[in-house]
């Protein structure tokens, strides 16, 4: 039985990750990281093996370099959406990883659906 956080972290993300590449279809995947101090997304393309769009706090032009909060989530969701348009992806499937889905998680994830992204 896993005990520590690390390996309930392990446990959630390999759940997570087998549960939808059963469910991919052949669309791409936004991959969440998020870390003490920073969230990052990646819209990637498991076929090919490529990064299609990636978007981040550490981007001087979200204005949020240095806030790792809801706001800043939502800011890295708006501008993922906002690339995955001009890369003509309307569709994923959103992988959050070991990360539950709630608070900067689901504000990232509710910013990309209002800017167009379905998953």
């Amino acid at each position: 039985m896993a005990t520590s956080k690390r390996d309930l972290f392990v446990k959630r993300r390999l759940r997570v990750r087998n549960r939808l590449r059963k469910n991919a279809a052949g669309r791409p995947r936004l991959s969440v990281h998020r870390s003490n101090r920073n969230i990052s997304v990646q819209l990637i393309d498991d076929e090919r093996g490529v990064t299609i769009a990636s978007a981040s706090s550490l981007e001087k032009e979200l204005g949020v370099v240095g806030k790792n909060n809801v706001e800043a989530a939502a800011r890295v969701g708006a501008a993922i959406a906002e690339r995955a348009k001009k890369a003509k992806v309307t569709e994923c499937y959103f992988d959050r990883g070991g990360f539950l889905f709630h608070g900067k998680v689901k504000a990232l994830a509710e910013a990309a659906r209002e800017g167009g992204l379905k998953f």
